[in-house]
């Protein structure tokens, strides 16, 4: 038991550190090849913060756990829109003002609704990953002719912005994080998913629920520091970018990937319990981004109100652990 939680904070620790490496690396090496800055922000950056998720999951399933990579992709998207906003706007109220992030937000919940649709059956076969894995690559097809033509929107610049402030890498160093960055996180991502199956395994608990809360919130954590320090830099955009391109890539391809080399049979609670809150963070998501009467933004007291909710929603996840 001992091993397994040394392996969890240790895989976590390392999963951490290798995704920052891993994004900055494609980051570096995209600009060199010519990449606009919103393309960057838009496939890039909701690709690489995504990457712990996916890594996971894809082990999680090799190894016989489908339903830890479906919590994680859920949870996942549950703490990048209660936790990681939740905080964020606590810091600092969230303004809107990308037109690409208002096109996205409608086009999240619809993925949502499809992941929901397909839970009705108790089952995720492999035709359904596939389907989810396809609307994928639509999406990615879709962002990159929305980067290319695109090029004066606020996410852009905040991408530009926070591409200035930093040290820049050259063309080697860049590749060499992106292949450092990639093997480590398949490292950790594999000694994660051992440790966090073994403590499921000795205290009765479910995959799905060690998938929802330890190995969630440890993969959410580059979306979570990526925030803060977009929104400390006054980049509200590329804050709110992380979370929406990073739960596109958690409900499609986090959830096909795992579901096309394992068929996944799903408990009742992931449907009535899980999906229902995901659901309900991302149309509240969509409605306070939107903007319906004007610009979108998430205040502090509805920053709050998020936050309690995840509370909420993991202390009651604990509750029912303790009490089985």
């Amino acid at each position: 038991m001992l091993m397994a939680i040394l392996a969890v904070v240790g895989g976590l620790a390392l999963l951490v550190w290798s995704a920052d490496r891993f994004i900055d690396g494609a980051a570096a090496t995209a600009r060199y090849a010519g990449m606009p800055p919103l393309l960057i922000g838009m496939v890039i950056i909701g690709f690489g913060t995504s990457a712990p998720e996916m890594v996971v999951s894809a082990f999680a399933s090799i190894q016989g756990n489908p339903n830890l990579a479906l919590g994680n992709g859920y949870g996942s998207n549950i703490a990048n829109i209660a936790l990681i906003l939740g905080i964020t706007a606590l810091l600092s109220p969230i303004a809107v003002h990308s037109q690409i992030l208002r096109k996205e937000l409608p086009v999240l919940m619809a993925f949502t609704l499809l992941a929901g649709y397909q839970l009705l059956d108790g089952q995720i076969t492999r035709m359904e990953a596939v389907v989810l894995l396809g609307v994928f690559f639509l999406m990615m097809g879709w962002s990159i002719m929305q980067g290319m033509r695109q090029r004066g929107d606020a996410l852009g610049s905040d991408v530009e912005h926070d591409m200035e402030g930093e040290t820049q890498m050259t063309l080697r160093q860049g590749i060499l994080w992106l292949v450092v960055g990639l093997v480590l996180l398949v490292v950790s991502s594999r000694v994660l998913v051992w440790g966090a199956v073994d403590i499921a395994s000795a205290m009765g608990v479910s995959d799905l629920v060690i998938g929802l809360t330890v190995v969630a919130i440890g993969t959410s954590l580059p979306e979570l520091a990526s925030s803060i320090i977009a929104v400390r830099k006054n980049e509200h955009d590329l804050a709110l970018g992380n979370v929406i391109g990073s739960n596109m890539f958690n409900t499609l391809a986090v959830v096909g990937i795992a579901g096309s080399i394992q068929p996944m049979s799903v408990s009742p609670e992931a449907l009535y319990r899980d999906w229902v809150i995901m659901a309900a963070l991302t149309a509240s998501l969509f409605v306070l981004g939107y903007g319906f009467r004007g610009q979108g933004r998430i205040n502090r007291l509805e920053g709050g109100l998020l936050l309690s909710v995840f509370i909420g929603y993991t202390g009651y996840l604990v509750y029912g652990v303790l009490n089985a």
